[in-house]
């Protein structure tokens, strides 16, 4: 894997280079030349990992009005953009959740009620993730979940991979959250950054709402499907599981009763989802995560030390920077000209086009960030899909789902590089099966598309 990198950095560094030296092709600006330029280095640092994700991020802003692509004063206008401050306030509210525990809180009831049997057990944890991961970013309720269910590991003495029930307790950890991490806005940043990105380029944007009645019926559906494979696939090998409720009766009590930072974190995260879902059309998502994080501060809930170690500041330099590069590639008509170069004139259908970028999206997400995936794919999709007329609303769906839902490797997401730090099971445990949930995720959501998108007035 590391030669392949090396071979890979090699490659896109001197394709960076050369398109600096080389003559400006017919039908492409110097400044859409060089954009291109940047474009190719970011991505080789994005597979290959030669600098940190935020590293690279900044430097797309020093190299933008380095290269001459973009003005500095355009290219730094762009990390204002609305999606970097939605996902800060997502950050802080999520931050919010676990620095009272609210949300170990809610996943231990949840788990409780539903752990009367190894299968029940096997389904709370498997839903209680996905269903966490629709209101905190997927590693959040990873990191969340696996002190929990090591403890329930231990309670029911269960080693390290040995024993298939292992094994399904930690990968439903890791796929839930995944699948749940979808379905929303706050389950993911590549999400809200398609969203920005969409917004830059065509000063259009989705609702939570519309997102949610787009994509939750998408997810239920998976989740059913992967729930009904995984149990499949690792036979239960225990017979009992009364141990775990004990386990989880003992931590219950160690928290003791609800304090008033959790009542006040509930009723705040309420109203903000709410307003998200009825009034973020008037007043914009990133509005209202603002004004839900400036209520925990003003009623002392969190402090700013607080959360200091709760954000990615990462990933919020990542994104401003993948922002400006969409937008570059898009102003200079880089991307138009690079679509134009490798399709010609073909002309693809729209759910071919479709099953194309969703194809291109969910594969490169098993090998580097998802948001970097959705960073590279989603401004040469656009460029491709107006030349086809097709809808850059369906278009940035058709990015943005599939690059979340990445099941195969540790370093495909966190969640899953999260769930095999607990050592239960092998990369060829999630390596067999992912490669399958892959393929049938990918089919679900195509087959979505095109017969329950339209009813709801999405066509590309």
């Amino acid at each position: 894997m590391k030669k392949i990198k090396i071979v890979i950095f090699l490659l896109g560094l001197a394709v960076s280079i050369f398109l600096l030296l080389m003559r400006t092709p017919e039908g492409l600006t110097r400044q859409g030349q060089n954009a291109l330029s940047v474009f190719f280095f970011a991505v080789t640092m994005w597979i290959t990992g030669a600098l940190p994700l935020p590293v690279t991020g900044i430097a797309i802003f020093a190299l933008l009005p380095l290269l001459r692509v973009l003005p500095a004063k355009t290219t730094f206008s762009l990390f204002g953009s609305n999606a970097v401050f939605f996902i800060l306030g997502a950050f802080i509210l999520a931050s919010a959740m676990m620095k009272t525990k609210l949300s170990t809180r809610f996943a231990l009831h949840f788990l409780k009620g539903l752990d009367r049997s190894p299968l029940s057990l096997f389904t709370a944890i498997f839903l209680i993730s996905a269903f966490l991961a629709f209101w905190m970013p997927e590693h959040a309720v990873a990191a969340l979940m696996l002190p929990v269910v090591l403890e329930i590991a231990g309670g029911l003495n269960l080693t390290p991979k040995k024993e298939n029930y292992g094994r399904l307790l930690f990968l439903a950890i890791a796929w839930g959250a995944i699948i749940g991490g979808v379905a929303t806005f706050l389950g993911g940043a590549r999400n809200p950054l398609a969203v920005g990105i969409l917004y830059e380029n065509y000063n259009q944007t989705i609702s939570f709402a519309g997102w949610m009645l787009a994509v939750v019926p998408v997810v239920i559906i998976i989740l059913a499907v992967v729930w009904i494979l995984m149990r499949i696939s690792f036979r239960i090998d225990i017979p009992d599981v009364s141990a775990a409720r004990r386990t989880l009766t003992s931590k219950i009590k160690e928290m003791g009763r609800m304090g008033t930072a959790e009542k006040g974190t509930a009723i705040i995260i309420l109203i903000t989802i709410l307003s998200w879902i009825f009034l973020s059309t008037l007043l914009g998502l990133a509005v209202i995560a603002i004004i839900g994080s400036l209520l925990l501060f003003i009623f002392r809930i969190i402090t700013w030390k607080d959360i200091e170690n709760y954000i990615n500041w990462g990933i919020i330099l990542m994104y401003g920077g993948a922002i400006a590069l969409g937008s570059a590639l898009e102003i200079t008509g880089a991307a138009s000209w690079l679509a134009r170069t490798f399709i010609g004139d073909k002309i693809l259908s729209p759910y071919l086009f479709i099953f194309t970028i969703s194809l291109a999206s969910i594969l490169l997400t098993e090998g580097i960030s998802n948001v970097a995936a959705v960073a590279c794919i989603l401004p040469v999709a656009f460029s491709l899909g107006r030349a086809f007329g097709i809808n850059p609303i369906v278009t940035t769906f058709a990015v943005a789902v599939p690059a979340g839902l990445a099941f195969c490797l540790p370093i495909s997401t966190p969640a899953n590089a999260i769930a095999y730090s607990s050592g239960y099971y092998r990369v060829k445990d999630s390596l067999k099966l992912g490669i399958f949930l892959n393929i049938i995720s990918f089919l679900i959501f195509n087959l979505m598309v095109r017969f329950y998108w339209p009813l709801i007035g999405l066509k590309p």
